[in-house]
């Protein structure tokens, strides 16, 4: 795989991972989320998301699957819904807010199969809504719900049992996401000077510097120096990215007070209930 420094880049956006290599991830993770889902039981708390359980979970999960799918089928051209009763008209055959909590963890299933049947009968030039950069809208859809559901599958395992790693090249792939799609739409920071980070994965070779500053952040090119130097195994990069694992798992080097500003800030929420 090749590595990034900054704004410039072997690696093109929707290049490094094929779209169906992402959509297996939908499907396989989707699996592994149920799995976890019915082992730990619905009213299980969820550390990594406070205040939700178990339950909240599912439903949030399956949420997003019929929103992206509707948006990948063409049932609607409309980037953002309004409410669950939105979400429900393009899918009125998958439309239960919400079932019953014995039928709770299959009907998210068919949420998820309904997915993967829609990212795979599109057209590899579909038109569809986006918001985060990517090579076509199909891999943009793709590559986020293989990455939604990943997150949200640790949050089940954690609650329940041990958790499983990511594969390298899909976890190098999702640091991408998060740090030049999402962290780079922030167009604010709650920091006083422009500090640069810069994130290492030792088992794929992968670098990614960003600069993070009070006019938000952005890809940084490398200068031979950093702020902050995060090392570790794409995998556990990838978690603590996403809040999700503690730093004591990465090598931690520099400033870690801007890690600390990066976990208060780095929130990303969607859900309509």
């Amino acid at each position: 795989m090749s590595g990034t420094t900054g704004t410039e880049s072997t690696t093109v956006w929707g290049e490094q991972v094929s779209i169906e290599t992402h959509i297996e991830a939908v499907a396989a993770e989707g699996q592994a989320f149920a799995e976890a889902a019915r082992r730990g039981g619905l009213d299980t708390p969820i550390p990594t998301c406070p205040e939700w359980t178990m339950r909240d979970l599912v439903r949030h999960l399956s949420e997003l699957h019929l929103w992206a799918a509707a948006r990948v089928a063409g049932r609607t051209t409309k980037l953002f819904p309004d409410s669950l009763a939105e979400i429900g008209e393009s899918w009125p055959e998958l439309a239960v807010f919400w079932p019953d909590d014995e039928d709770l963890v299959d009907w998210y299933l068919r949420t998820n199969a309904n997915l993967v049947e829609a990212l795979r009968s599109a057209p590899a030039d579909l038109s569809a809504p986006t918001f985060l950069p990517a090579s076509s809208p199909l891999a943009m859809w793709a590559r986020r719900q293989a990455n939604e559901i990943t997150v949200h599958r640790f949050d089940a395992e954690n609650a329940t049992g041990p958790t499983t790693d990511v594969d390298p090249v899909l976890a190098a792939d999702g640091i991408y996401e998060i740090l030049y799609g999402f962290m780079s739409r922030k167009r604010e920071f709650p920091a006083t000077d422009d500090e640069v980070m810069h994130v290492h994965a030792d088992d794929t070779g992968d670098d990614w510097y960003l600069k993070i500053g009070p006019q938000g952040i952005s890809p940084a090119q490398p200068d031979g120096s950093a702020d902050l130097v995060l090392t570790g195994t794409a995998s556990d990069l990838y978690f603590v990215l996403w809040n999700r694992k503690p730093d004591s798992s990465i090598a931690v080097t520099g400033d870690d007070a801007l890690l600390g500003q990066w976990h208060a800030n780095n929130r990303v929420r969607w859900d309509l209930g």
